[in-house]
Parts: structure tokens; sequence; C-alpha cells
């Protein structure tokens, strides 16, 4: 089985596991570089929003993750490493080498789009924790992304912290219209900002 037809396996097998439905507000699928950021309960969050993209965006798109999960065991790693291509962050050891940011900066160069999660870590799915700096750090250095907000529901309860099987269920995965940072805007406005743009997307599922 080639590698291509791996990938359109496992984004189909996303699709059905996550019984995903898909909306579109105010934007549109399209294959300039994007910063997708989204809220974050699961360990499958990552591939949800890249199964969800259409084939021409997905194969540019890659999904930033935490190494530690990604690397633990031999199908993961050919998972993030083949399939969904994934920049892999290293949190043990984050200020080692160059800033994460500076990393996926490199990473996608002037062709991929990314996937983050700006909360950094998983919450429950009642609330979006604070964001982190990252995002706007991405935005300040790289002005030319468009940053599209991502709400995904019900997605803590397809793959809750703990389990190693998802539960397939259904859930709906909504992207809002881009964002941009600001000519000086602050960091912590435009933080406030980019989360108040993924919440007002949870009140309209």
């Amino acid at each position: 089985m080639t590698t291509n037809l791996m990938k359109y396996g496992l984004a189909l097998l996303a699709r059905f596991l996550s019984g995903a439905s898909c909306r579109w507000i105010d934007s549109q699928p399209d294959t300039c570089q994007r910063v997708y950021f989204a809220n974050h309960t699961s360990h499958m969050d990552a591939i949800i929003i890249w199964a969800s993209l259409p084939q021409e965006i997905r194969v540019l798109t890659r999904p930033v993750a935490a190494k530690d999960y990604w690397m633990a065991g031999p199908i993961r790693r050919f998972m993030a490493n083949r399939l969904f291509n994934a920049i892999l962050i290293d949190r043990t050891n984050i200020k080692a080498h160059q800033s994460p940011v500076d990393y996926m900066i490199r990473e996608i160069g002037h062709e991929h789009s990314l996937i983050v999660f700006p909360e950094g870590g998983r919450g429950d799915g009642r609330e979006i924790g604070e964001f982190k700096s990252g995002l706007y750090y991405l935005a300040k250095k790289r002005p030319d992304l468009e940053l599209i907000p991502v709400h995904l529901d019900n997605m803590n309860r397809i793959l809750p912290r703990g389990e190693v099987l998802p539960v397939p269920l259904l859930t709906c995965i909504t992207f809002g219209p881009p964002l941009w940072l600001e000519a000086g805007e602050p960091k912590t406005d435009f933080l406030a900002r980019a989360r108040e743009a993924v919440r007002r997307l949870k009140e309209t599922e």
C-alpha cells in the first residue's frame, strides 16, 4: 500500500470514528498558507482537523504535536512522520535550540500551513483555556499567514484523557473567518481576541 493511499485511508478512518460534520463560517477552504488554531481536548484533535480538510489542502497542512506522545511507539511514530507529516515539538527540552515558533516557521517555508492548539495542553471540553504566546509570535513573524479559528465539539468524549482507543461519536468542526494581528496590537489583546474567535464558533453549533 502506498503512503498516499494510507494517508487517504487514515483521513477516512478519522472522519468515521469522529462522525465529523464540517462547517465553514465566513471562510472557505483554500490552499493559501494558513494557521488553523483550535481548542484542544483530545490527542485526536490534530488528526480530525487535518482529515476534515479537502485533500488538496490536507497535503499542504502540517499539525503541530507533542513529540513525547507521537514518538511513543512505532505506530504513532509512523503516523506522525509518514502519514500526516507532523511538526513535533519536544516539550521536555523546549529551549534547547531554536524556539518552537522559529522551528515551525522554518518547517512550513512558503508552502505549508499549520494546525496549532494555543491552549498548550488539553482541556476538559467545558471551557477554552487561556492562549499561550506562540500564536502571537507566529502572527508577528509571519504576518502574511491567515489565522483561521477552529472549534471542535465533543472530541473530549471520543478519546478521553487516559484512554487509548477512540469511541465513535459525533463531533462538529467549525472553521471561522480569518483574522490577523493588527498593527501595534498588544500581545494580551490579540490572544484574547483569538480565543474569543474560537469561543464564538462554539455558540454557533
